[in-house]
């Protein structure tokens, strides 16, 4: 039996730490500052045997209106409503507040199943408000410390009925763990399933419509979005159906320039977000098409490329582009000198807002994914070095010409090659970038990172730096095992 459960609450009242617990991973942010918790967030929770689907929500705060704090409440509510029973998270030791006074009354209206718990209860400094979450007329409270875990079975016994009444369902929430398991690299083009979606990450600036974004492609409003710069916090990820594609898709935390992160917070998000690239297979690099290509911009493409990811780059807001042919011309004549390493990337002109362009953003991932995977036959890499070196013959330092034997690609995802020759440390690196250059356009591997390794074909000799008494020891300890004989 599936059910889902909501853990809503006055900000900083543990919400993230109790759902931290419940799903066993740090998968939310946790910091004293109140508020930190922005979107929903759901993961797979488990106590003993009993396994439900739990969601973190953003702290509830008296505002109604279209502000910042509004939108969250909105969102929050949401959540309420649609899930299977609710949790609803006091402060033990500030006691009820006239605001849980007014958001308890509002779950009797919304939700049919309210637990009421009172957390950091431990000691002796969370009595008094277990006494006092008795007035909040939801039943008997559960004395809880979702640091410490104290409360947890408890909390169980709680959920059990509700388990027992949920109705059995086949379980579709989205996962937001970014745990990838290394699969061999050299089985061949991945295909994307249910079980092993095609995970991309959107990454770029604060305001550049991440979470716009990724609401236009799902469908829904999932992710809070806003006018203010830094909306999102965590690295929030949801799985859907992209035009027949099982996807999970990341939305990060917009990085800014490393000198203005000065604040705990805002580190820990960034660090989230570097986090979900480093486990993601596409980046979508989503840049504001007012203000493309900035520092920062190049250095979160540049980053995307060093973690070997494909990478797509994103146009927004060109909905609102006046002079859009020659805006797209100088986008393309500056990517290609800007960033080099990622020569030929795709560039997709979008609107998050109106959804334009999600046709062509879901082909060049879906492309950028394929040439990630590429592997070439070693008879074709090595009948194209040839020509290569024909064309080009590599230097000839100390008049020694530095001879390429042999070539063979090692793994994907991204491709790597490695090249035998004499000398590899005297090559230069612009022979390298020459044949780099190269494998892209014969072998048509626009975009994606190349891997290519010099090796000495001498690296492969077991007996290399040995003295010259080996052979002679080795004939002698073969003598004496025929001896022993």
């Amino acid at each position: 039996m599936s059910f889902t459960l909501a853990i809503v609450g006055r900000p900083n009242v543990g919400k993230s730490t109790l759902f931290n617990r419940l799903v066993g991973k740090r998968l939310a942010l946790v910091d004293n500052q109140p508020g930190v918790t922005r979107d929903l967030r759901e993961g797979d929770a488990r106590i003993g045997d009993l396994r439900f689907t739990v969601i973190d929500t953003a702290g509830l705060e008296e505002a109604t209106d279209e502000s910042l704090e509004g939108r969250m409440r909105r969102l929050t509510e949401r959540a309420v409503e649609m899930a299977d029973a609710c949790l609803f998270i006091i402060d033990a030791r500030a006691g009820v507040l006239p605001t849980d006074e007014i958001f308890a009354d509002i779950l009797r209206r919304k939700n049919a199943h309210v637990i009421l718990a009172a957390n950091k209860a431990e000691g002796r400094a969370g009595e008094a408000g277990m006494i006092e979450a008795y007035s909040l007329g939801l039943g008997e409270p559960i004395r809880m410390s979702a640091e410490h875990g104290e409360g947890i079975w408890e909390l169980a016994q709680a959920l059990e009925p509700i388990a027992q009444s949920a109705a059995e369902k086949t379980d579709s929430s989205p996962e937001v763990d970014v745990d990838v398991t290394d699969e061999d690299m050299d089985a061949g083009p991945r295909r994307p399933t249910r079980e092993k979606p095609l995970q991309v990450a959107v990454i770029g600036r604060p305001n550049a419509g991440k979470s716009t974004l990724i609401n236009q492609l799902i469908g829904e409003e999932r992710l809070l979005t806003g006018p203010e710069a830094g909306i999102t916090r965590d690295s929030i990820s949801l799985s859907f159906d992209w035009n027949g594609t099982p996807t999970k898709i990341f939305d990060t935390a917009g990085m800014r320039k490393r000198a203005k992160v000065q604040e705990k917070l805002e580190k820990l998000s960034v660090a989230d977000g570097l986090r979900a690239v480093k486990f993601a297979e596409v980046v979508v690099v989503l840049l504001d098409a007012a203000i493309p290509f900035e520092q920062q911009d190049l250095r979160i493409a540049d980053l995307a490329e060093r973690e070997g990811r494909a990478v797509v780059v994103a146009i927004n807001k060109w909905d609102v582009e006046p002079e859009k042919q020659q805006k797209l011309k100088d986008l393309r004549a500056g990517f290609e000198k800007l960033l080099p390493q990622l020569r030929g990337a795709p560039l997709v002109t979008i609107s998050a807002k109106t959804g334009r362009g999600m046709d062509r953003l879901h082909d060049a991932v879906m492309r950028a994914h394929e040439v990630w995977n590429r592997r070439v036959t070693t008879a074709k890499l090595n009948d194209w070095l040839g020509e290569m070196v024909s064309q080009h013959p590599p230097p000839a330092p100390s008049g020694r010409r530095i001879k390429l034997r042999y070539m063979t690609q090692v793994k994907t995802r991204p491709p790597a090659f490695v090249v035998m020759c004499s000398n590899p440390e005297k090559l230069p690196a612009a022979y390298s970038r020459y044949l780099v250059n190269g494998l892209r356009e014969d072998f048509d591997m626009p975009g994606t990172p190349i891997r290519l390794f010099m090796r000495s074909q001498a690296d492969q000799n077991p007996y290399k730096n040995k003295t010259k008494s080996t052979p002679s020891r080795l004939r002698k300890h073969l003598g004496k095992g025929r001896a022993d004989e």
